[in-house]
């Protein structure tokens, strides 16, 4: 082994692992790569930068502007949904239907798109039809992935395979020299699953009749909307009113979501935090019932007397500063989801922060590295977080810290239990009196005894007094929601959500959508869109509480609520994938799908009749879309997934170093040693499941682009055509049926269709091997091992 294949090994290793464990994004872990080969001399500045001009990745970015084109003129649409009008009502028919579609608009668009827009209209059919979505969305997913076995730009996989041969000095495939094989296999598993594989399929999420009022009241069973629903009335003389209705906390602590605001006889849906609360206001709102049982325990609460803040340092309790530092493991994240007082045993006062003082909402302070915090605590919890790295710079409370305590505008007061209170008996951190009201317990008298800094473990008893300490603002607000009154909804009340001014409708987050791992409350449904989520259905879970804080994953379905105008601009927003149509919504016209139809056409028939490649007529393509208006230039930079074009001229540069070194001889003769005895169609089965296996933690392009050349050198070393090796990884790592990350296609149906991780094991791993059995029976009839292209 010399110096630089030892080199090109570990740059690989470190690369799988990052892959694996994805601690780094892929597409920077492809940058460091190429920049890693650059460094080390193993490829030249013109090598190292050649995948941002190789054809391969031309054509994928230009295949994700032609895709979005198809689909924004409506063309695709309408071919999806004429031909999915003849699936009938019998699941058979529509399985084989669905994926036949899917898989024929896959071998001349991005298979991801396909599996997008034709998301929708299968699910319409499966309700309208009685049918479970889960019966049909995972048939739809797999079909669009054997449809991209078909064509060279049916998968990027395939265009990389064909680069491959092309970097090796052989010829290139052809359009459509991936149809035999790649028809078969996709002919095989459309009949396997239509036959055989649909009855593994769970049953999720039964479908309803076809009105409107019907659709309504089926996605208010699935999520159990009215399961959790109550009724809050803001009572006379309440200390709420006249407050926003962001200031009471219903919402944001506990958990409680208000869906509607009913006053004077009126419905306001979705009222905004800023909307002021009056007296006799009911609020139509949905929660845990545990959360509910928690406002009623904090209604048994009796406020007796305020103290004097003097209490504090009277009884010696230990008031210290400290920094945040750059080691401690919760920078970035609030204060409420550190649950500092649980983990750390000390109470924060306040934070300082670059001259700032934060003292408001603590509950909600994101911690940076820097701030001070202003700690209460046992003097034997403070010593022994002293060697604790997350802080640093410990000072105690001096004179000046004391009077900057002062200034902060807060109060003791006193709240006893009385008896029989739900709150008898819970952990003092079960109370969440910090969580919801920013109120601290400083002290506990029980029974003569006072309790200073109690642990936070310590249960609660019968005629307890709480010293708290808090600002008045949040007494207040305790008090007001103590004058709260509880109203359990009945039929009339449930039929809210029925009212025509509003609609209820489903979506999923998009391929590349900007949204994908924010949070509710950053997303800004409300103030930006005027539309409320009232639920999450994750993995066959519905969650329906505490929705502002829940990160959206793509694969969630989303259950959205608002005006049919507010509605329609999430179906204008990229971001997002709507699951059904809004009722009454009128059919989308065709911006023009006879200009992007030809355009498409203009983009085959060239690379067909041989007269130019197709990352020039893919260009070529992309540029009318644009020109023509059937695509704006904004919407096509959009359409480009850059990651993946990142990630693919990120590796390319290790294919070449790997063939330049002599890297992926090495690894070759290591594989010829173990089973090169066995003869060729042992080794290439070898390859297949090698390359099919690592799709379940590998990036499909950044696999092949490893996996090419050992797969020419074998063919080398075998003396066979590298065409039947190369065949045969193309179609190993464009079948991702195993696991919903294996693909995108596969997570964007995930959510809506109701389906668990071990769903996709038991339709995928069967389909695997069965395409497995198709590729080595028909490779060595269409690809022979002496099968050499004409001249």
């Amino acid at each position: 082994m010399t110096t630089d294949i030892a080199i090109v090994l570990v740059i690989l290793f470190i690369s799988l692992v990052l892959f694996i464990s994805e601690k780094i994004r892929m597409d920077v872990v492809a940058l460091m790569v190429l920049v890693a080969l650059a460094f080390t001399q193993l490829v030249s500045p013109t090598e190292a930068l050649a995948g941002f001009s190789n054809p391969a990745v031309i054509t994928v970015w230009a295949m994700f502007i032609l895709s979005e084109g198809l689909t924004e003129t409506g063309v695709a649409s309408f071919i999806g949904k004429q031909v999915l009008k003849m699936a009938g009502r019998s699941e058979f028919r529509m399985t084989i239907v669905i994926m036949l579609t899917s898989g024929v608009l896959s071998a001349f668009m991005n298979n991801i798109g396909v599996a997008a827009f034709m998301l929708p209209v299968v699910i319409t059919i499966a309700r309208t039809t009685g049918l479970a979505p889960s019966r049909l969305l995972m048939p739809l997913a797999y079909g669009s992935l054997l449809g991209g076995l078909t064509t060279l730009i049916g998968t990027p996989p395939n265009l990389l395979i064909s680069n491959g041969l092309r970097e090796a000095g052989y010829e290139p495939f052809g359009l459509f020299d991936f149809s035999p094989i790649g028809g078969s296999i996709m002919i095989v598993g459309i009949l396997f699953v239509a036959f055989v594989a649909r009855f593994l399929l769970p049953t999720r999420d039964p479908g309803a009749s076809e009105s409107a009022v019907s659709d309504r009241l089926t996605l208010k069973d699935q999520y159990a909307l009215s399961d959790r629903a109550v009724f809050v009335k803001i009572e006379k003389g309440s200390l709420l009113a006249g407050r926003t209705l962001g200031e009471t906390n219903l919402g944001r602590s506990l958990g409680l979501q208000v869906i509607a605001l009913q006053r004077s006889g009126d419905t306001l849906f979705s009222p905004g935090s800023e909307t002021i609360l009056r007296e006799e206001d009911r609020l139509y709102t949905q929660g845990k019932t545990e959360r509910l049982d928690e406002l009623v325990g904090w209604h048994d609460l009796r406020p007796l007397q305020s103290r004097d803040e003097d209490f504090i340092q009277e009884n010696g309790i230990p008031m210290v500063e400290a920094r945040v530092s750059g080691k401690a493991d919760f920078i970035g994240k609030s204060i409420r989801e550190v649950e500092f007082r649980r983990r750390y045993g000390l109470n924060i006062i306040k934070v300082s922060k670059e001259g700032r003082v934060v003292a408001d909402e603590l509950a909600q302070h994101r911690l940076c590295e820097g701030d001070r915090l202003l700690l209460l605590g046992p003097q034997e919890t403070i010593e022994a977080l002293a060697s604790n790295e997350a802080f640093e710079d410990w000072q105690k409370a001096s004179p000046e810290i004391i009077e900057r305590f002062r200034t902060v505008n807060r109060k003791l007061f006193e709240v006893q239990i009385p008896r029989d209170s739900w709150l008898s008996d819970k952990a003092l951190s079960d109370s969440r009196l910090g969580q919801l009201f920013d109120i601290h317990v400083i002290s506990i008298k029980r029974n003569g005894e006072e309790l200073l800094l109690p642990d936070p473990h310590l249960p609660l008893k019968e005629g307890d007094v709480l010293i708290l300490h808090s600002r008045p603002e949040n007494l207040d607000i305790l008090r007001g929601l103590q004058q709260l009154k509880i109203e359990m909804s009945d039929e009339a009340d449930a039929s809210l959500l029925e009212a025509d001014e509003i609609e209820l409708i489903e979506a999923t987050l998009a391929p590349n959508s900007g949204y994908a791992g924010k949070t509710a409350a950053e997303m800004k449904l409300r103030s930006q869109y005027g539309i409320q989520l009232l639920g999450i259905l994750r993995a066959n879970k519905v969650y329906r509480s505490n929705l502002g804080q829940m990160p959206i994953q793509y694969g969630d379905a989303l259950l959205l609520m608002g005006p049919r105008e507010k509605l329609g601009l999430i179906k204008g927003d990229k971001n997002f994938l709507l699951l059904g149509e809004l009722p009454e919504e009128k059919e989308r016209s065709a911006k023009k799908p006879l200009i992007a139809s030809l355009i498409m056409v203009g983009v085959i028939l060239p690379v067909v009749l041989g007269w130019m490649s197709i990352a020039l007529t893919a260009i070529a393509g992309a540029t009318l879309m644009v020109l023509t208006r059937c695509l704006r230039m904004e919407d096509a930079y959009r359409a480009i997934d850059w990651r993946a074009v990142f990630l693919i001229a990120g590796m390319l540069p290790l294919g070449t170093a790997m063939q330049s070194t002599g890297a992926a001889l090495y690894l070759t003769n290591a594989l010829m040693a173990v089973i090169g005895d066995q003869g060729p169609w042992v080794v290439i089965a070898g390859l297949y499941l090698m390359t099919s296996l690592a799709t379940t933690i590998i990036p499909t392009a950044a696999l092949v682009v490893l996996m090419s050349p050992i797969a020419i050198q074998s063919s080398l070393e075998l003396g066979i055509s590298p065409y039947t090796a190369m065949m045969a990884i193309a179609m190993a790592a464009s079948a991702s049926f195993t696991s919903p990350i294996s693909h995108p296609a596969n997570v964007l149906v995930m959510g809506p269709g109701g389906y668990r991780f071990v769903d996709y094991l038991k339709l995928g791993i069967p389909l695997a091997l069965v395409v497995f059995i198709t590729v080595m029976v028909f490779l060595p009839i269409f690809w022979p091992l002496d099968w050499q292209p004409l001249d």
